[in-house]
């Protein structure tokens, strides 16, 4: 149960993140990490995956240093579920009383 727990708080942070700039799925390895998260290419390449498969992201690929990378935005459908989360994640704060 914690880990379901914790993969929709990854996807409201990949969400948020994807809302401000493009991602890539090492630098958010990095920027999830820096939250608590430990997670492998393995976890979160396939919850990009499906988030742009389910239409919450859209992605484009770049060739950084001689290499394709998969960046990815959020979609509208995207920025709507973000605000939506954002909504439910503010009630349970004041819910359980974290201040």
């Amino acid at each position: 149960m914690i880990r379901d727990i914790f993969l929709g708080f990854i996807r409201v942070h990949l969400l948020y993140h994807a809302s401000k700039e493009a991602i890539f799925g090492l630098d958010m390895i990095r920027e999830l990490e820096r939250h608590g998260y430990q997670l492998s290419p393995g976890t979160l390449y396939p919850i990009l995956h499906k988030l742009e498969s389910e239409g919450y992201l859209t992605s484009e690929k770049r060739v950084f240093s001689g290499k394709v990378r998969k960046y990815y935005r959020t979609s509208d459908s995207g920025n709507e579920a973000l605000k939506m989360a954002t909504i439910q994640v503010v009630e349970l704060i004041r819910e359980i009383g974290i201040n």
